[in-house]
């Protein structure tokens, strides 16, 4: 039985990049800035790929504009109010979800803070702010452009630019952390007082610089025991600072959970443009659990293919039911709100329980999982700690 959506959500993703951080695996180019040709170029690709892929989504309405990289943020104010207007012109607007949501990462720095007005201007009115650490000695070591000061300058920027709408990301577990410099980015973290939180432990991906250090005994990063207890210290500090949890790694305020990152756990429909970026498609009739399409990730390739004509996406999987009841079912669980028995049933014909009951009784007796009677799912505290651990089980 296949999925019916109303929206869509559209992710851009600009792949120039001041520096590319030691733990970075995304598809990123140095630039330390972004010449107007260059810009130019790589917005009309983008145009004609949001051309070519459009037609999938036909009918669906825009629930949020994601604005991604790389470094979005070192395209000029025209340049994303040209991309915005874009997208809003292929779809209508959702009448369910009110005002589309627009996200912009930023990243703490002067050329960014000056262009902050115009962006609002250009139609952004949510910010993710990479500020990842307050600590100069940690972000020395993740390799982060900016210092702690910088921090600070640019928050303050964006509110007096009108932004109502602010996401702060930091990382935990980086290279010369530790519980009492974690206690400090938390605090500071609860002073600005965001709208919303997102804070990952870092992680270190194959082929990264990270990657050689650890192989070569010269990355120390925290034990599992450290993680957890870090991780339940972090819950508890934003939950004091009404950011409620709603995902493993987000926190927001009442009404500000990311709309746009909602999609990806709950598989909606998401538009993905630009280099490295994916797609998923809604569910059709030669593909009745969806279709995802993953873009090329060299820059060079991305242009050509889509200047020629052609789609520029290097991978496409046809998703199974075996694949898409997993996923629906980790992805689910990575929210505190969990899993829908009737919501899955309605997709694949069954309960969760009817196609993973040992799995379910195996983290149940774990305390890992709660169970309703009407068969709904929902991680546990020390799930949410855990959540890896779960989603193993239906990977």
């Amino acid at each position: 039985m296949a999925q019916s959506h109303e929206t869509v959500g559209v992710y851009v993703h600009i792949p120039f990049c001041e520096r590319i951080c030691p733990y970075c695996d995304f598809a990123v180019v140095a630039a330390r800035t972004v010449g107007e040709d260059v810009e130019r170029r790589y917005v009309e690709a983008l145009l004609r790929e949001l051309d070519q892929a459009a037609p999938a989504f036909e009918g669906l309405a825009l629930a949020s504009l994601y604005l991604g990289g790389g470094t979005p943020s070192l395209f000029r104010p025209a340049a994303l109010g040209r991309i915005r207007s874009a997208v809003e012109s292929r779809f209508k607007a959702s009448a369910s979800s009110g005002a589309t949501e627009i996200t912009l990462e930023v990243n703490p720095s002067t050329l960014e803070r000056q262009r902050l007005p115009g962006f609002r201007e250009a139609g952004i009115n949510r910010l993710s702010v990479g500020i990842q650490s307050f600590d100069d000695e940690v972000l020395h070591r993740l390799g982060r452009a900016h210092r702690a000061e910088e921090n600070h300058r640019s928050w303050r920027a964006a509110r007096e630019a009108g932004f109502d709408n602010l996401s702060l990301d930091l990382i935990f577990g980086a290279p010369g952390g530790s519980a009492k410099q974690l206690e400090r980015d938390l605090e500071l973290a609860r002073e600005a007082r965001p709208e919303h939180v997102s804070i990952y432990q870092l992680t270190v991906e194959p082929q990264t610089p990270f990657d050689l250090a650890r192989r070569r005994g010269q990355l120390a990063l925290p034990s599992e025991e450290q993680a957890v207890e870090a991780l339940e210290r972090i819950a508890a500090v934003l939950d004091r600072a009404g950011l409620a949890r709603y995902e493993v790694s987000n926190f927001a305020r009442p009404g500000f959970e990311s709309r746009h990152n909602q999609r990806y756990w709950s598989r909606e429909p998401v538009l993905g443009l630009g280099v490295g970026a994916v797609t998923n498609e809604p569910a059709s009739d030669e593909a009745p659990f969806g279709l995802r399409r993953a873009n090329r990730r060299e820059l060079t390739g991305y242009l050509e293919s889509v200047e020629g004509g052609h789609a520029p996406a290097a991978e496409v999987e046809v998703l199974d039911a075996p694949t898409a009841r997993g996923e629906t079912v980790f992805l689910g669980l990575r929210r505190t709100r969990g899993l829908s028995a009737r919501s899955f049933a309605s997709i694949f014909g069954e309960s969760p329980r009817h196609y993973f009951g040992p799995e379910i009784d195996e983290l149940l007796a774990a305390g890992l999982l709660e169970e309703t009677p009407a068969g709904d799912l929902s991680p546990t505290a020390r799930g949410l700690l855990l959540s890896d651990s779960v989603a193993e089980r239906f990977v």
